[in-house]
Order: structure tokens, then C-alpha cells, then sequence
């Protein structure tokens, strides 16, 4: 195998919209800048992602000035979102990411209205305002003060080349070939990495990325997102029927590993990835 590299950076300013991919990223203790920092809920507060809602892959963020993001979607006209100010909203709110209930700030009622209206259903758009202190990570898997996004549970998220071309040669021997072969993007990754061997990730506890050392802390249970067209927004039944059958670990199927870093740094596209511990 040639030497591992850094393919792909990504991120997803809203949970569950389409994201950006820069050619370089800034790595914060929580995870990629600017990543996941907001939520779409439903009134009562709970998180609405595409496992509910798969028409949210069509809707896209991207940074705007002063830190506030512009949303574009399909039959809607953009708006322009600035970072909303707790004491401008009357504090936070508490919402919830599964089983954690995290302090967010409302994004105001246009925001609201324009998530309503391209969902058709009531919604609210929030703002994860201090990431440093509002929600830490499962404490089995991270040490004290180690905190997270809105992402579904780690600050980043790696993901194989191999382990893809792998499983989609799979797929194009299954009951669904015709669905394959799936692009990168149903499996939403943070990085993207060329020139490991086909699900070598698994193996994984420390690895390098350019000048960025994270810990790799758990390989990553896949659920019915994967099986979303990310441009159409249609659902079918790969990858998790190939994942099921072929790469299990536990009572999961798993596609990628989630990392901690342990300092902040930069990615970029280009750089070289060292493994630098494996279980042994």
C-alpha cells in the first residue's frame, strides 16, 4: 500500500445539512471549526436530523460574515443567519442530542420559519454557543473535559477509501447492486484517507493527520442515514444491508472510526496520516 493521506476535508455547519469541503480545516479540542455548532429541533426540543427527516440532505449551510451562516435549499429562498446573542434571546434553551440535553441559543423566528417551511412541519434552528462547556463526551470513551458539538457523538468522524471501494465491491454482488456504487458522502465524514488497507481503521487507537495527533476511540455504528441519497434525498436499502451481513462489530454495523484529538491544530488536503498505535 502506498503511504496514507489525507484525501477530503469536511464539514457541516448545520447537523444533517450538506456541508463544506475546504481544502484546509482548523481542528478545535470539540472537533473541525465551524462544525455542527447547529441544530434543527422540533418544538418540543428535540434534534431533528435525516433519520426523521431525510429531505434536510438538500438544505445546505455555509459560513457568512461574523460567524453566521447562509442556508440555501430547493423552492426556498436563502437567508442569511447571524450568531444569535443568549441575552438578545432571553438565554438558553435545552435541547436534545439522543440521550443528552444540551443549552442552546434560538436562532431568532426567521430562522425558525425558513427550517418550517422547507420541512413542512414546526421547527427551530439553534446555536451551540460555548462548546467548551455545553456538552461533554460518553465518559467511556474520553477523559474529564473533553467536550463535543452537536455531532452525534465524537469531534470527528474518519473515514477509509479502501474500506469504501471494499464494501462497495460487496455491494455489487448483493441483492442491491443496482444501488452501488455509494459515493463517500452517505457515510459523512470529517476526513477522508487514501492508501490504507480495506477496514484497517478498525484496528486503529492513535493516529497522526499532518500535525494533528488524535485518538481513535471507537469505530462508528452506522444507522438509516447511510442509505440516503445525499443530492435526491431517496432512501434504498444500501449500504446497512451489506454493512449487516458483512462488517459487524458487535451488535453494529460500523463504517469509519471517531477520534478525539488530543491538541488543536490545522488539516489540510495533502497531508501525510501516521498510524501511530493499532489494538494490539
Amino acid at each position: 500500500m502506498s503511504t496514507p493521506v489525507l484525501t477530503s476535508v469536511h464539514y457541516y455547519p448545520v447537523k444533517s445539512m450538506a456541508g463544506c469541503a475546504p481544502a484546509e480545516a482548523a481542528v478545535e479540542p470539540w472537533g473541525l471549526a465551524g462544525d455542527r455548532r447547529w441544530l434543527v429541533t422540533d418544538e418540543s426540543g428535540a434534534q431533528i436530523t435525516q433519520r426523521q427527516r431525510p429531505r434536510l440532505a438538500l438544505a445546505s449551510a455555509r459560513p457568512s460574515a461574523g460567524g453566521g451562516i447562509r442556508l440555501h435549499a430547493p423552492g426556498v429562498e436563502p437567508i442569511d443567519v447571524p450568531v444569535p446573542d443568549a441575552a438578545e434571546r432571553g438565554g438558553t434553551v435545552t435541547v436534545r442530542v439522543f440521550q443528552d440535553k444540551v443549552e442552546a441559543v434560538p436562532a431568532g423566528a426567521a430562522a425558525d420559519a425558513w427550517v418550517s417551511d422547507f420541512l413542512e412541519c414546526p421547527a427551530r434552528l439553534l446555536h451551540m454557543d460555548d462548546p467548551a462547556v455545553r456538552r461533554t463526551i460518553d465518559p467511556e470513551y474520553s477523559r474529564p473535559g473533553e467536550t463535543v458539538s452537536f455531532a452525534d457523538g465524537f469531534p470527528l468522524l474518519a473515514a477509509a477509501q479502501g474500506s469504501l471501494d471494499a464494501l462497495n465491491s460487496l455491494i455489487s454482488e448483493g441483492d442491491h447492486a443496482e444501488e452501488g456504487p455509494l459515493p463517500m458522502n452517505r457515510f459523512r465524514p470529517n476526513v477522508v484517507i487514501a492508501g490504507t488497507e480495506p477496514w484497517a481503521e478498525d484496528g486503529w487507537r492513535r493516529v497522526r493527520i499532518g500535525e494533528v495527533t488524535f485518538r481513535a476511540v471507537k469505530p462508528s455504528k452506522r444507522c438509516v442515514v447511510t442509505t440516503t441519497d445525499q443530492l435526491t434525498a431517496v432512501r434504498g436499502k444500501e449500504p446497512l444491508r451489506t454493512l449487516v451481513r458483512h462488517h459487524r462489530i458487535g451488535n453494529g454495523a460500523v463504517f469509519g472510526m471517531n477520534l478525539i484529538p488530543e491538541h488543536t491544530g490545522v488539516l489540510r488536503v495533502g497531508d501525510p496520516v501516521e498510524i501511530l498505535a493499532r489494538i494490539p
